[in-house]
């Protein structure tokens, strides 16, 4: 199981390098425009390839896809990076990303377990076996047991506290990917002069 657990780890950490390599190629660009190895046009050609993929490709890179294999214990799916278990006795932390796409929004709980595997829930079933387990969790901290940290918003979104969480989050979420995004174009229409 460790050596799983690590290859797992390993797999996502060489993911999560191409999806900031991709999102990196236009500031690379200009460096070759700077030489003259590339035409000056060439890094702000880049800039819409490059955003939309690398940021698309760093939230879907954990995120759990058919088949699934459900326990008592264990949550195990298929990601972009290969198959990743998450020791559902061991969860360390629970957030919750939200980003959006013409018009929708889309949640995945993104779930971190002891040994450091992370896995983005998306399916109503999963859910279900994560609400579970933090319910079971919040029972044995009461007993003086330390449990998992759990943000607001994937406690509204399990269903365990007010909605209200949830909106905050929304707005947040949205002013986050939206911010950074415009600064990033911004950055490397700067870099190419235009």
């Amino acid at each position: 199981m460790e050596t799983s657990t690590a290859r797992s780890i390993v797999r996502a950490r060489i993911g999560a390098g191409l999806a900031v390599t991709i999102l990196l190629l236009p500031f690379g660009g200009y460096g070759l425009a700077q030489t003259g190895a590339v035409p000056e046009g060439a890094p702000v050609a880049l800039v819409p390839l490059s955003e939309i993929v690398g940021f698309i490709l760093l939230t879907a890179l954990r995120e759990e896809r058919a088949p699934f294999q459900h326990s008592s214990t264990r949550l195990t799916a298929n990601t972009l990076t290969g198959e990743r278990s998450v020791d559902l006795n061991r969860i360390a932390t629970v957030r919750l990303v939200t980003t959006f796409s013409y018009g929708s929004v889309y949640r995945t709980l993104v779930v971190r377990d002891a040994h450091g595997v992370r896995l983005g829930i998306t399916s109503e079933r999963s859910r279900r076996k994560v609400r579970r387990a933090v319910e079971k969790a919040d029972s044995n901290a009461a007993r003086g047991v330390p449990g998992p940290r759990v943000s607001r918003a994937a406690r509204a979104h399990l269903g365990l506290a007010p909605g209200q969480g949830l909106a905050v989050h929304t707005v947040l979420a949205f002013l986050l990917l939206t911010a950074p995004g415009s600064l990033y174009v911004a950055v490397v229409l700067r870099l190419g002069g235009q």
